[in-house]
């Protein structure tokens, strides 16, 4: 059996599969058939080489990787037995090292392994012991820092050695100290315990570690290019005795260094090991030659790798289209239009075609598009821009300032942010709302009346009343965009996430700047530009498809998402600089950063297997700012041969040192504009402050007024700073005389 896929090997597949002795670099280009590299590395070595299932170790990222690997092996060696194999993740490994033999670094062998929640309450734990605000010291910032120093191996000690001199991280040190020290004595272990715990074991008992490199003769690592130092170091202690150590893995496909990969790893392999032996699997089996070629002249320009240039059989292929579009919603229009034009007349599926983008927020225009056009579609490893909490969350609010009555709307953001309104709280209202057949805004503007809620819990409700007051009020002067800006400030939701400091609360934050390009974009495209044709718009867009069509759907993703995937057809979305590379890239002026950029370019590009379409705009709105755009410095690192631009003006937009200078001084005057407008804007609130305040204790019961939108009408309540205004043409409407101008009518 093992003969007959040798036979079917290609050249470079069979020297990786046969030179099982020392050291093997197996440098595996995109498509080029590693895993049938692997299977069949682990089934030559059992049934050629009578090598023992136990003294085998094949390590993988994921445990669906690992179960995919290991049912290979079984159906490549047709029933022999593999139990005694380690087919295995590097932390479900370290936990069966550490289950026998923990108690000799002092700890228990029944240790129980903490999540990211019981890590987080650890922490405050000991910001309480240490008589530590967790507003000074964000928990899952402290986590963050724990968490970098275990994959670089670094002690507690080691870590404030590393910082002294630095007070914020000394203390850091200090909460690391205390936090490895409650973890011990409650017998628990976090995920980068694991390893680091099982390399302090192999350092502090060498008998423990040489059974184990006794036993694991022949080590295989497959993603090599995605190891932190920890990992590094684990792998480079079990090989060092027998040396029979072979790495699988692409440099130019390294691209997870933000989250402790470290690159020098695969490309500094020679020297720890003698006599390595490198194989570069340069054949792809998925893409075009076309798409091959585009692929490798844009990662050429990357000077920290290992050269190796793919190539296919298939030598012929469509060229790469790039299309040039007006702004974000035109290139949206432009995917879903083609995606519709080669479903109906070249017969494809939905499920050919994947939409990749550098930032999660770019989706949102294309799934506005794809909804408009019916199309199905996937958010794959996300979830859909009008599904995400914090833009459910602001919607609600929308929702309750546009009918208080909607008590769903009510309940989510009672408490969203904290503000000390409980479950319990909730019930004993909505109890009362339920025994008077009221809504849940009506009991709470009572509240006062109701004994049954404590003291603190009416005094929070009270506030939140007061608070949906106020921003019920700018409903009636501020446009919708404004208005959701006003509803993020005012309700304190953007500090809330700030605080977070995890990267996490970053992508939210700028998830909401994107919903109020949404408001601009309905703003400039409707003649009712009310509160409530808005939400009725985005009830339309957030409309869910058809889920009889579930198995055929576009998907959509960011390109680090779309890494080990293939699709027939892939649009590459947001082609421009400071998008794609991302402007943190450019500006940190660090070229590792860039090349990493481009190595996520080099994977975005390698996914494709027949078409390839880069979409790039003139001007875009994104994080509710609209900028001009330079196309990428990855468009013109394609040779001209590979592409057809669908745009013959496209070469204006081209990016060169000094096209990119000029979109910096463009940017700089438009945001300087901005600024101005800002600047003017505050002072004619200023101004209509100033007024308001003029005449505020002239505002009587029965009193004529006229507002600035709604015309005269006559004062028939007055409630703290709350007018309530019956006007002749719009009917009844509670104003905040404090944000508005009201012009006493003698």
């Amino acid at each position: 059996m093992i003969l007959d896929i040798l036979d079917k090997l290609n050249p470079a597949q069979r020297e990786a599969v046969e030179n099982t002795e020392g050291a093997v670099l197996i440098l595996a280009g995109a498509g080029s058939g590693k895993t049938r590299v692997l299977t069949t590395r682990i089934g030559h070595l059992m049934e050629n080489k009578g090598v023992k299932a136990e003294n085998i170790l094949a390590i993988t990222f994921t445990n669906k990787a690992a179960n995919e690997m290991r049912e290979r092996v079984e159906e490549t060696l047709e029933g022999t037995d593999t139990k005694e194999m380690w087919i295995t993740t590097f932390h479900s490994c370290c936990v069966r090292i550490l289950r026998k033999s923990i108690n000799k670094i002092g700890y228990n062998r029944s240790f129980v392994i903490y999540d990211s929640a019981d890590q987080v309450t650890l922490v405050k734990d000991c910001l309480r012991e240490l008589n530590l605000s967790d507003k000074a010291f964000d928990p899952k910032v402290i986590l963050s820092a724990i968490s970098n120093a275990k994959d670089k191996l670094y002690s507690p000690k080691k870590f404030i050695q590393l910082n002294e001199g630095d007070i914020t991280k000394t203390k850091i040190g200090e909460i690391y100290a205390l936090y490895q020290d409650r973890l011990k004595r409650n017998s628990a272990l976090d995920f980068d315990d694991l390893i680091m715990k099982t390399v302090e074991l192999f350092k502090e008992h060498p008998e423990v570690l040489d059974f184990y490199r006794n036993k694991f003769r022949y080590i295989m690592v497959d993603e090599y290019q995605d190891t932190s130092k920890a990992q590094y170091e684990l792998i480079k202690l079990l090989a060092k005795q027998h040396q029979n150590i072979c790495v699988v893995g692409d440099d130019d496909q390294s691209i997870y260094g933000w989250r402790g990969a470290d690159i020098r790893n695969i490309l500094e392999f020679e020297r720890d090991y003698d006599n390595v032996r490198i194989v570069k699997l340069e054949q792809n089996y998925r893409s075009t030659q076309v798409i091959l070629d585009a692929a490798n002249h844009v990662i050429s320009n990357n000077i920290e790798r290992k050269r190796k240039k793919l190539w296919s059989e298939q030598k012929e292929g469509q060229l790469i289209k790039i299309q040039l579009d007006e702004n974000e919603i035109e290139e949206g229009d432009f995917i879903s239009n083609t995606i519709s034009y080669m479903r109906r007349y070249e017969g494809r599926d939905y499920k050919d075609f994947a939409v990749l983008y550098r930032a999660n927020a770019q989706a949102r225009s294309i799934e506005d598009s794809l909804n408009r056009n019916g199309i199905p579609y996937n958010i794959y490893g996300g979830i859909k821009f009008y599904e995400r909490k914090e833009i459910k969350d602001i919607i609600a609010y929308l929702r309750v300032l546009q009918n208080p009555q909607d008590d769903i709307s009510l309940k989510r953001i009672i408490n969203v942010p904290r503000r000390g309104i409980g479950l319990r709280t909730i019930e004993k209202i909505e109890d009362r709302a339920s025994l008077k057949e009221e809504s849940l805004y009506s009991v709470l503007i009572d509240i006062e009346d109701n004994s049954d809620i404590s003291r603190k819990a009416r005094a929070s409700i009270s506030e939140f009343v007061d608070l949906m007051s106020t921003l019920r009020s700018f409903t009636d002067v501020y446009s919708v965009s404004q208005v959701i800006e006003k509803v993020l400030d005012v309700t304190g939701y953007i500090d809330e996430l700030e605080k977070e400091k995890n990267g996490e609360g970053e992508d939210r934050i700028e998830n909401l700047k994107e919903f109020i390009s949404v408001a601009l974009e309905f703003e400039s495209s409707n003649e009712d530009k009310s509160l409530e044709s808005f939400l009725t718009n985005v009830a339309l867009s957030a409309e869910p498809s058809n889920e009889e069509e579930e198995e055929d759907r576009v998907s959509l993703m960011t390109i680090h998402s779309s890494k080990g995937l293939e699709f027939p057809v892939v649009f590459l979305a947001g082609m421009e600089e400071k998008i794609f590379p991302i402007a943190r890239a450019i500006s940190s002026m660090n070229d590792s950063e860039i090349e990493e950029e481009r190595r996520l370019c080099y994977v975005g590009i390698t996914r494709a297997k027949e078409e390839l379409f880069l979409t790039l705009t003139r001007k875009r709105t994104l994080y509710g700012r609209t900028n001009p755009s330079i196309a990428s410095r990855f468009i013109e690192e394609l040779p001209e041969e590979c592409i057809e631009r669908l745009n013959k003006e496209q070469k204006e937009l081209t990016y060169s040192k000094a096209n990119y200078n000029m979109l910096d001084k463009y940017t700089k005057k438009y945001m300087n504009n901005m600024n101005k407008v800002q600047v003017a804007q505050k002072a004619k609130a200023t101004i209509k402050s100033s007024n308001a305040e003029s005449s505020i204790d002239d505002i009587k019961l029965g009193a004529k007024v006229h507002h600035p939108k709604f015309g005269l009408g006559t004062v028939v309540a007055l409630k703290g700073p709350d007018v309530t205004i019956a006007f002749d043409n719009q009917g009844i409407k509670t104003i905040n005389k404090e944000y508005t101008t009201l012009d006493i009518v003698k």
